[in-house]
């Protein structure tokens, strides 16, 4: 009998079909409007095609920055937030995959009945209950791969903040070692204005210096004190917002330890196609684009009808012995097709407003292949123009050591003047400065560079989503 309802229900949801308008699904592709992108990088150097640099980390040679950057993957909130949606999301994937089966329910039951006579009844009752809707046009599977590929969007989410949570940390890091060695110059200034002045007051003392020379090295001394303060104000900050990153209360004690690392010539950086499958970012816009195509088919076909199928058994009388009496048995199986007639346009609305959020993400993913390639150019080209930077940068403050180095000794014979020595130690100390900013600079771009190229690394591993999951 269930055999019957079975396929007369699916002969009636067929011949209904016939009598709607039948709708199309769309396809939603965002290849056609990419601009093609050229066989290797327009600003960059290195072999076209060739792979990038494994372990971008590793190549920076700082053993405290890799345990840096462990130590944020296990304590950073914001990479824990984007694993809990990951959770979410896979969560929401075994929900619509579950829609595949059927449902069973068990159900005990006790009514007592009072009439006004006073007299009462009982009655006991035992259950089961199953349902299953059929996936004949496969809108459940649809949805259950669009549910699927928004959990692999969202491991992507949490490798593309991994990603980001690493480059954070290297860049705060270096930026903490700029500012000590920042503050160490502003000392080493202060120590040097010191001496300047106590050169000065002997000279005064000696009548061959006037007392404004003094006041004048005096107030360079105390701008230099000024310029010291504001430089730790600086590193504390550093500090602070770098143990914010790891997880610490944010007590400005962490240190930081070494110099800038060596910057080895850029490599193979591969072809800017090569993005299209290595970004997390846009493997996750390619992954939702791809779910919500899905999902549109989904909400088409829900303008035709369903088949479900339900059926029930139980017993129960007025004994609780009777719900396991097997001679109080009944049983039932109803077979439903709903067809969609009037509802004043929801399900049309629907299908529209999951098209257009479709048509939406081709926008979307467009952008983000386009925002990839910007970064990685503008990388590539900053990386040569920042290394003559460097260089050129240390060229003036070795000349301005060297000229302060002459102008001392000038001023101690009574050659020069106060103005003259003052002058050559603040170009020194500016040349020195932007010597050290613009090391900084330099390797903060490398790390812009591996970011923006999605250069693995070996700590990335350690916080694979699959690594939370048990799988």
């Amino acid at each position: 009998m269930a055999k019957r309802l079975l396929v007369i229900a699916t002969a009636l949801a067929t011949a209904s079909c016939s009598t709607l308008q039948a709708f199309e699904t769309r396809e939603f592709s965002a290849e056609g409007t990419l601009p093609s992108a050229p066989a290797s990088w327009s600003a960059g150097t290195g072999e076209a095609g060739a792979e990038l640099a494994r372990d971008w980390v590793a190549s920076l040679e700082d053993a405290r920055l890799s345990s840096l950057i462990d130590e944020a993957f296990a304590g950073n909130p914001s990479l824990a937030q984007s694993l809990a949606r990951f959770h979410g999301a896979q969560a929401a994937a075994r929900i619509d995959g579950a829609r595949f089966l059927p449902r069973l329910d068990g159900s005990t039951t006790y009514t007592r009945t009072e009439r006004n006579s006073g007299a009462g009844s009982d009655s006991f009752g035992l259950g089961l209950s199953a349902s299953w809707e059929t996936d004949l046009w496969g809108a459940l599977r649809d949805n259950s791969r669009a549910s699927g590929l928004n959990a692999e969007a969202a491991a992507e989410d949490v490798r593309a903040a991994q990603l980001s949570v690493a480059g954070l940390v290297a860049k705060g890091w270096f930026s903490l070692i700029e500012a000590r060695q920042q503050t160490e110059l502003a000392e080493r200034d202060v120590a040097t204005r010191q001496s300047s002045l106590d050169l000065t007051e002997r000279r005064f003392a000696r009548g061959l210096v006037r007392s404004s020379d003094v006041r004048t090295a005096r107030s360079a001394l105390a701008s230099s004190q000024a310029a010291l303060a504001s430089r730790q104000r600086v590193e504390a900050s550093s500090a602070r917002g770098l143990e914010t990153l790891l997880g610490r209360y944010p007590s400005a004690s962490l240190a930081p330890e070494g110099d800038f690392p060596e910057l080895a010539a850029l490599g193979g950086l591969g072809r800017p196609v090569d993005l299209l499958g290595r970004r997390p970012d846009v493997r996750a816009a390619r992954d939702r684009l791809d779910a919500a195509g899905l999902q549109s088919d989904a909400a088409a076909k829900a303008l035709i009808p369903s088949l479900s199928l339900r059926g029930s058994s139980g017993t129960g009388g007025i004994d609780v012995s009777d719900m396991f009496d097997l001679d109080t048995l009944v049983s039932s199986i109803t077979a439903s097709l709903v067809a969609p007639i009037f509802d004043g346009g929801t399900l049309l609305a629907q299908r529209d407003q999951v098209y257009a959020n479709a048509e939406g993400l081709v926008a979307g993913y467009v952008a983000t292949v386009l925002t990839a390639w910007q970064e990685s150019e503008d990388a590539i080209h900053a990386d040569a123009i920042l290394a003559r930077r460097v260089e050129n940068l240390r060229q003036a403050y070795e000349e301005a050591a060297a000229a302060e180095d002459l102008v001392v000794r000038e001023y101690a014979r009574g050659v020069s003047t106060i103005f003259e020595l003052l002058t050559a130690q603040s170009r020194r100390i500016s040349a020195e400065s932007q010597y050290i900013s613009a090391r900084r600079e330099r390797v903060t771009n490398r790390v812009d560079l591996y970011l923006a190229l999605a250069g693995d690394f070996s700590a990335a591993q350690s916080a694979d989503p699959a690594a939370h999951t048990g799988e």
